[in-house]
């Protein structure tokens, strides 16, 4: 079994494959400080319960967008399953891609698997848009190539910025609209349709622009955890894809060897 360790700047992702199939997956905080044992008693908890001897997880891969947390998850891979952990975007797990931006090595390791997974799984020119704790939007031509993409604040970012910096707007949850209308009858429901609908504008405006400048025919992958709650209100998305972080490692992991 390979399990694949995605951590990203909120929660860290565990999942373990049987090939490319995903058998299981578990959640934690992302916390940098958090020690191989501490990550050990979690993990082998989780395994116990769902009846997984430690022995049977013969390779790990690790992405990671927090450099602090890498050394911690590659002691839990020595120490405790008695392998050397594979780390996206390190030798011997190059991404084998062109990266064809200005600063190839400022590419967050997410971004970069989930490029290879689009690639793999759907042709042609690809938009891929990953709702984490930044938004991020990325183009892939039909070749495969990372061509650059935007940065923009995630929506719970922009919504704790928004009831930070005020005196008496309420803390909300980030939910559907229970209408269409864009005019709010109170204070909770007028930022809501600020943060949800200003958001869902932001992201058809933003694909349309790039898809106008790649010029060609460009599908739209969007993923990660409200992925599915905006494509309930939005015709932008051609797939939506929640695994597309983690099967990217699978690949890279299957080509490393």
């Amino acid at each position: 079994m390979l399990l694949a360790i995605d951590v990203g700047n909120t929660n860290v992702v565990f999942a373990l494959f049987e090939g490319r199939a995903i058998r299981h997956r578990w959640r934690i905080a992302t916390d940098p400080r958090r020690t191989g044992d501490e990550y050990a008693v979690w993990l082998m908890q989780l395994l116990h319960i769902e009846g997984i001897e430690r022995t049977a997880i013969k390779r790990i891969i690790i992405s990671t967008v927090v450099p602090r947390a890498l050394h911690n998850l590659e002691v839990l891979a020595d120490k405790y399953f008695g392998v050397k952990a594979l780390v996206a975007g390190i030798a011997p797990v190059d991404y084998g891609m062109e990266i064809d931006v200005d600063e190839p090595r400022s590419l967050g390791a997410d971004r970069a698997v989930n490029a290879i997974g689009a690639h793999a799984k759907y042709p042609g020119d690809l938009i891929v848009v990953d709702f984490g704790t930044a938004t991020t939007f990325d183009a892939i031509d039909f070749n495969g190539a990372y061509k650059g993409g935007i940065i923009a604040p995630g929506i719970n970012l922009s919504l704790d910025a928004l009831v930070g910096n005020t005196a008496k707007l309420p803390r909300i949850a980030i939910r559907s609209p229970d209408s269409t209308s864009v005019i709010g009858r109170n204070t909770e429901d007028q930022m809501l349709i600020g943060v949800f609908w200003g958001y869902v504008a932001m992201m058809e405006g933003l694909i349309a622009r790039m898809r106008a400048q790649i010029g060609r025919p460009a599908k739209v992958i969007a993923t990660g955890g409200l992925a599915i709650l905006f494509d309930q209100h939005t015709e932008i998305f051609d797939a939506v894809d929640p695994d597309l972080t983690l099967e990217g490692m699978a690949i890279l992991a299957e080509k490393a060897g």
